[in-house]
């Protein structure tokens, strides 16, 4: 059955995108102000099941490419990613039917909102990750075959180029250039499948669970509780560490923002020592003695400690105290072919996952 999310939805929606968006996906904040401002300007967004959206309807999936920190200082405006649906549409010579979300993340869990809500479309209730990846092939479309080119990227000078490729890693390494020429973000339509191929590939649900984190989250803020323990008890999540960042390595290279935090630990991780390597989102999470704790495909969530709210890789600093939940992803990461395309041995880190995968 279809639900009709309105503005005042969005601050939940945001700080859900935020949680599951393992530290990437776009500052929520940002998206959370397009997002209400489209809402208040066109009126609510119709979220439908996947099964209401007929088999033959065109389904395009809109994001954000490029590294979260630059969205700091290169504020979207909205025209962009209307620019690319627009040229989208037109080079299939079709007009879209329903909007996809590619990722979770505070950004490109809202983006779908703001375009829903300006083109009058109704917004399908699932994405392509369950979570937030670095690059744009790993999503469960790719793993059912689903093309993501023809692709168009479009910026805020104007500029938008139109992609097609071999494969969705080409389409990748191509995207990724020319957005590090657009000054290192730009939106995106990509991903366009029927919606019988959609049925198929889309992880369903999941904003309808993006938006109960986040109700969760404002829930127990308003009851001065954090919401650590009351999101994994709903999530299955297991408490991986809390601590202070004492040390943050961090460089926008390639098109991504990468590094890697170093924390001490405080309360029952009193005098432990805590890293987590990041490329965009938080990738892999090291104990005292470098091993590994929880890596991805695999999620690690970050709240502020003090505050209780989603913090993101681009938010991490000196002096933060940070508590990190490990959450298991969608059972399809866990396949080999899920493995492959967004396992730790992808980024370098080997093939060991432990307990996550018992």
């Amino acid at each position: 059955m279809a639900t009709m999310v309105q503005e005042n939805d969005l601050e939940a929606i945001a700080l859900g995108g935020a949680y599951l968006g393992t530290g990437g996906g776009g500052d929520p904040y940002i998206g959370k102000l397009m997002a209400q401002a489209a809402l208040r300007e066109h009126g609510p967004v119709k979220v439908v099941r996947a099964d209401e959206v007929d088999d033959d309807t065109l389904c395009i999936s809109v994001f954000m490419m490029g590294a979260p920190t630059v969205m700091l200082e290169k504020l979207p405006s909205g025209a962009e990613v209307l620019k690319a649906l627009h040229e989208l549409e037109q080079f299939l010579g079709r007009k879209a039917g329903a909007i996809l979300c590619v990722e979770a993340g505070g950004l490109n869990s809202t983006i779908p909102y703001m375009v829903a809500a300006v083109t009058g479309l109704p917004l399908v209730d699932g994405d392509g990750m369950g979570r937030a990846f670095p690059e744009l092939q790993m999503v469960s479309f790719t793993l059912h075959g689903i093309a993501a080119s023809p692709l168009v990227l479009a910026d805020d000078k104007g500029n938008s180029s139109l992609f097609s490729a071999v494969s969705n890693l080409w389409t990748e390494k191509m995207a990724r250039a020319v957005t590090i020429q657009m000054g290192g973000a730009a939106l995106v339509a990509a991903y366009a499948m029927s919606g019988k191929q959609m049925k198929k590939a889309l992880l369903h649900g999941t904003m309808t669970q993006i938006r109960n984190i986040g109700e969760t989250i404002l829930n127990e803020r308003a009851r001065s509780r954090h919401a650590g323990a009351a999101l994994r008890e709903k999530l299955g999540g297991t408490h991986l560490f809390t601590g202070r960042v004492v040390d943050v390595e961090r460089a926008t290279t390639g098109g991504f923002a990468r590094g890697k935090l170093i924390l001490r630990g405080v309360d029952r991780f009193a005098g432990q020592r805590f890293a987590v390597h990041f490329q965009n989102e938080f990738l892999l999470a090291e104990g005292e003695n470098g091993e590994t704790v929880w890596a991805t495909p695999d999620l690690i969530c970050a709240l502020d400690a003090d505050m209780g709210l989603p913090v993101t890789t681009e938010q991490m600093r000196y002096g933060l105290m940070v508590e990190f939940t490990g959450i298991l992803a969608d059972p399809q990461w866990h396949t080999p072919e899920g493995l492959t395309l967004a396992g730790p041995g992808y980024f370098g880190y080997g093939d060991g996952l432990k307990q996550q995968t018992a």
